[in-house]
């Protein structure tokens, strides 16, 4: 049998072969059977194939192993024209690789007979032979964007893993070729997907092309951190700068309410009364004998007396009496004294002072003599504390004693009606909280506050003596805001 030089067919006879050279490749003006280029004489078509596809081509020996110029590899595609398609029928796989006959479905030793039309494909990119011819009447519609495949190495998009397949067998061959057991060479292999290159610039390229795909989604991702990120540390911040601004106003209403640790009644007397000394306004005798007046006072609980004021109910009667007539009608509260600040609790013992009035109206009236056998004085201001901190340890108002820590003694802190209510309920005396929380008239006014005392002490009028009514209720424990 004889081969035909230019596509490997074999033929019985050199007159055979002659007119097989001038039917096939004479009179169909010479076309590659590997690539497009037409238009070439039988010359012109053999230098062609040993030159542009040295290391495709093969010539078949006898015993069936095709030979030529590189016999590591060799290619040959066949095609029939089937109407407006065409289709793959066969690959000689590479010598020395696992042919994959199911895949190509045709035996690799599969040689063009006498009357197969070689069809020319598309010439493969950048092949560098020049001109050439595409011998297709009717080209397949292109493929849309989607259903491309991009080449691995260097990016290029096929329409099919089969046309894939091609275009890397003879675009990169020594990308896939087996290394030589005995001339192993340095390869490369890929961060993202695990591929081996054969070169450092095929890495690159390749991991470009990774890096390219993914930047949307990576852009995306970074700014999504970033902006999380960002919008914590501006929580963080707030919350910092909240928390200090809260710390701030507790430390001024500590302050303001004498809950800041900085003494309570015998601290601020002595400091009063050595500045005092110091003015010019008290000599040392006369300081000596308030400090031991008022260390004698905390000792017993006891008030020293020095701010009280009796006769306070006498002197409201013969006033009204003898003056004011512009007022038709006068109640007065039964009996109290009257309590004034001292050095001890300026600014602050307000509260106190006013227990210390109401607690002089319950002592001096009949009525309450039997409940309060134990209190037959006025307690100083340590002491109505210690009373106070006392019904809170019994369980009365947990919600107030946790305003002050369960602490009194020793602070400057104001109190309210609702600490007053909480010690004379512990004294088992029966009391009552009213609260007028907002204006009830123009201005800022409290009408219905007055309204409500006018009624409280007008329901008693057995003491009336002309427009003054004596009455037998005590004092009305009366505070407002500051």
């Amino acid at each position: 049998m004889l081969v035909c030089d230019i596509c490997t067919q074999e033929v019985p006879s050199e007159d055979d072969m002659k007119s097989h050279l001038l039917v096939v490749h004479v009179e169909q003006d010479g076309c590659c059977p590997l690539c497009t280029v037409a238009g070439l004489t039988y010359d012109e078509l053999s230098n062609h194939v040993h030159t542009a596809h040295a290391d495709t081509w093969e010539p078949q020996a006898a015993d069936g192993v095709r030979e030529g110029p590189n016999s590591s590899s060799s290619v040959v595609r066949k095609e029939h024209v089937e109407g407006n398609h065409r289709t793959a029928e066969g690959w000689k796989l590479p010598v020395g690789r696992k042919e994959n006959k199911e895949q190509f479905g045709r035996k690799a030793d599969g040689i063009p007979r006498n009357g197969d039309f070689i069809r020319a494909l598309p010439a493969p990119k950048d092949f560098g032979f020049g001109s050439a011819t595409v011998m297709e009447d009717n080209p397949p519609p292109q493929a849309s964007a989607e259903d491309l495949v991009p080449c691995p190495f260097c990016g290029e998009a096929t329409t099919s893993i089969d046309k894939l397949e091609l275009h890397v067998e003879l675009e990169h061959p020594d990308l896939l070729a087996s290394p030589n057991k005995g001339n192993a060479k340095q390869q490369y292999e890929c961060p993202m997907c695990s591929l081996v290159c054969a070169n450092d610039n095929l890495l690159e390229e390749h991991v470009n092309l990774h890096l390219e795909e993914n930047y949307h989604t990576a852009k995306v991702t970074s700014d999504s951190v970033l902006a999380r990120q960002l919008q914590a540390e501006e929580d963080q911040q707030r919350r910092v700068e909240e928390s200090e601004r809260e710390k701030e106003e507790f430390q001024k209403l500590q302050r303001q309410f004498g809950l800041d640790n900085s003494g309570g009644y015998r601290q601020q007397s002595v400091r009063n009364l050595e500045r005092a000394v110091a003015r010019g306004r008290m000599d040392p005798m006369e300081y000596h004998l308030h400090k031991a007046e008022m260390l004698e006072s905390l000792a017993t609980g006891v008030d020293d007396g020095r701010t009280r004021t009796s006769g306070v109910l006498e002197a409201l009667y013969q006033y009204y009496n003898t003056a004011g007539p512009e007022v038709r009608r006068v109640w007065l509260c039964s009996p109290l004294n009257h309590f004034s600040s001292s050095a001890g609790d300026t600014g602050w013992g307000c509260g106190f002072r006013n227990f210390q009035m109401l607690f002089s109206s319950i002592l001096l009236s009949d009525a309450y003599k039997d409940f309060l056998q134990d209190y037959r004085y006025i307690p100083c201001i340590p002491k109505i504390q210690e009373l106070i901190e006392d019904a809170w340890k019994e369980g009365f108002d947990p919600h107030g004693a946790s305003h002050f820590n369960g602490k009194l003694q020793g602070t400057r802190a104001w109190i309210g009606a609702c600490e007053i209510f909480c010690l004379l309920t512990s004294l088992r005396l029966k009391c009552q909280v009213l609260d007028f929380h907002t204006p009830s008239g123009p201005s800022g006014t409290h009408p219905l506050l007055f309204e409500w005392v006018q009624n409280y002490y007008a329901s008693d009028t057995r003491g009336a003596e002309g427009k003054i009514v004596r009455t037998s209720k005590p004092a009305i424990y009366l505070q407002h805001q500051g």
